[in-house]
């Protein structure tokens, strides 16, 4: 089952990371960005880029987070440029998660769940179109929003994180409302994502339904950590939008699991960094990869 497979891999590396590829062009060096006038250009240099980082930390990360917005945003070569990552950190041996939050119901949904984790099929021949390991998915639409994508997960053994509680600030608007039991909308939430894993339960007592828990919310995560015993979390928010390895410690288990923490700006723009400086932007990734490593398992662990 992949959620046993990711965190197979997780204790493999003692490494409870995903590195984010929410690669913007901005982000890259000077020096890859020369020259580059258009949107085939900058989808080739964020491709470069990407690979530069999956061949430095494949060895130490089990997993990557590709951010679809980020190659939305240069049109149909950034798509490409997408495709292209997802493929070459597969082969490289890292689980993929695509991060797309999709959200719809019914027919829609299934378009949706066929696009990253299922099957198409053209004049007979069966194909993938950007095949994950994992996707993100809302699901305040509620469960007919999600049932084509728990379908396609069992057929493919493929894994989802649903939103449950948000790193953003503003998360609170709506996830932290009251409801007449009592309950908050997030609790709620975090109840229904345990329900739909039910049915696909692993070795280590995780689903491969999880649900998105950030890091910024410690009081919040442990409460859903409770509630929630079978949830794997994907927790952002960790270094960049403020979250600390102490406050997400709450989000695992007595036995140092439960969940995996993403960083993207933290890894991606390392060089930038004065701890980094003289480094190449991959030597800067891998060692920002190891930092996190050493600063989560001290938390989590100690």
């Amino acid at each position: 089952m992949i959620i046993d497979t990711l965190i197979d891999k997780i204790q493999e590396y003692d490494n409870p990371t995903v590195a984010g590829l929410d690669t913007s062009f901005d982000y890259l060096p000077e020096s890859m960005k020369e020259g580059v006038q258009d949107f085939a250009g900058a989808a080739d240099a964020v491709l470069a880029f990407n690979k530069k980082i999956v061949d430095s930390i494949c060895d130490i990360v089990p997993c990557v987070k590709v951010q679809i917005a980020y190659y939305e945003m240069y049109g149909l070569e950034g798509m490409r440029a997408f495709a292209e990552t997802v493929k070459y950190a597969s082969r490289k041996g890292m689980l993929v998660m695509t991060d797309a939050k999709r959200n719809d119901i019914g027919a829609t949904a299934e378009c949706y769940a066929k696009a990253y984790l299922g099957q198409t099929v053209v004049d007979g021949e069966v194909y993938t179109a950007f095949d994950s390991d994992f996707l993100t998915v809302n699901g305040y639409l509620g469960s007919d929003g999600i049932k084509p994508f728990l379908g396609w997960m069992q057929k493919r053994d493929k894994g989802i994180f649903v939103l449950v509680k948000t790193s953003n600030k503003s998360s609170g608007e709506l996830q932290d409302l009251k409801l007449e039991n009592g309950k908050t909308v997030y609790e709620y939430m975090g109840g229904l994502v345990e329900e739909w894993g039910k049915d696909c339960i692993g070795k280590y007592g995780y689903s491969a339904v999880g649900a998105v828990v950030g890091a910024t919310h410690p009081q919040q995560a442990q409460i859903l950590r409770r509630e929630m015993p079978h949830t794997f979390f994907l927790i952002p928010g960790y270094g960049a939008q403020g979250g600390t390895a102490d406050d997400l410690k709450v989000c695992f288990d007595k036995d140092g699991l439960g969940g995996i923490v993403n960083s993207s700006r933290g890894i991606l723009c390392a060089y930038k960094q004065e701890k980094y400086a003289g480094l190449s932007f991959d030597a800067a990734a891998r060692q920002a990869c190891m930092d996190m490593k050493i600063d989560l398992n001290r938390a989590i662990k100690g």
